[in-house]
């Protein structure tokens, strides 16, 4: 059975169960009996989504669009399996991401590169390819419509350069991907959320990302939903933490530019020296070593982002 957590204006979560629970959120539009999927996780999360429109008491030919935020595993690496069991789809794709949809050879390459063959097939599944002709390619601006329903596209580097936000016609919600950061609801207190930038590789650039973030809050949602994990509100107060966390980083990885051989460590020991500083200065409803446990994969990718970022300045 699907883990589904429902909002109004027909938009639902459903847990991927990626890693752990509470993780990865996959969601999903509900309009007139037809419906949107934003995001798809891996290949593993297929029998969950389809688990969740059939509780839905919706039928795999009433998904019209797969929505793709950006091309990263953890979001779109069970696109293609996805696509197989939904015959009338559409994938919508940044132009700079849908070659590697149609040919996902280097997105396999480079993750077995980085975990090998069984961990990569472990946590990611099979990456199948998407036929050209069931791709729509969303630049800025670009618009569909889910039964009347328009949702449109807005083009937000920053987390990578292929990524695109989706501002949802209905509700006036955004749909962020990874553009607003991680909120983890472990670390909730009652209604009070909490936001922690994520700084992953190999595109990350630190200001086309706060243009990004601005770019939102211009938009004034009420609500934004991200992967990792689902409904956030009270913007604004979220969105100057958010900035604020990513003054940080930058100001961590400019100190650490020269550090040569230790730079790595020493970027991941100030990054989670961040995330420490923050649970204590906003109160986070989580343990020092519940903080870093949830924190574990992120501090290292922030890192490796960090990093990334430092060497594209040379």
């Amino acid at each position: 059975m699907a883990d589904i957590i429902d909002y109004a204006y027909g938009i639902s979560a459903i847990d991927s169960h990626h890693t752990r629970r509470r993780l990865n959120a996959i969601h999903l539009i509900v309009e007139g009996g037809r419906a949107a999927i934003l995001d798809t996780a891996t290949q593993h999360a297929v029998p969950l989504v389809l688990d969740a429109l059939r509780e839905k008491r919706l039928r795999a030919e009433d998904v019209d669009y797969v929505v793709l935020t950006h091309i990263h595993l953890d979001h779109a690496g069970g696109a293609g399996a996805l696509m197989r069991r939904l015959p009338n789809a559409k994938l919508t794709v940044h132009p700079r991401g849908a070659r590697h949809m149609a040919d996902p050879a280097k997105l396999i390459e480079g993750t077995v590169a980085v975990y090998g063959e069984a961990e990569a097939a472990r946590q990611y599944g099979k990456i199948l390819p998407v036929p050209k002709e069931r791709m729509i390619e969303t630049p800025h601006d670009a618009r569909i419509s889910l039964n009347g329903r328009e949702l449109r596209f807005l083009e937000t580097p920053g987390h990578a350069r292929h990524h695109v936000c989706i501002q949802d016609s209905a509700s006036g919600h955004v749909f962020a991907g990874d553009t607003f950061g991680l909120s983890y609801r472990e670390l909730d207190c009652g209604e009070r959320q909490f936001v922690f930038p994520t700084t992953s590789p190999v595109q990350f650039d630190l200001q086309s990302l706060r243009r990004s973030i601005d770019l939102l809050l211009d938009l004034r949602p009420q609500a934004i939903y991200i992967t990792h994990f689902s409904q956030v509100r009270d913007v604004p107060r979220l969105a100057s933490d958010l900035k604020r966390l990513i003054d940080a980083h930058e100001q961590l990885a400019r100190r650490e530019r020269d550090s040569g051989p230790e730079r790595h460590a020493r970027l991941r020991d100030g990054v989670a020296r961040l995330v420490l500083e923050e649970a204590r200065r906003a109160a986070w409803c989580v343990s020092t070593r519940e903080a870093l446990e949830v924190f574990a994969t992120d501090i290292e990718l922030n890192a490796q982002g960090l990093g990334a970022w430092l060497d594209s300045l040379a």
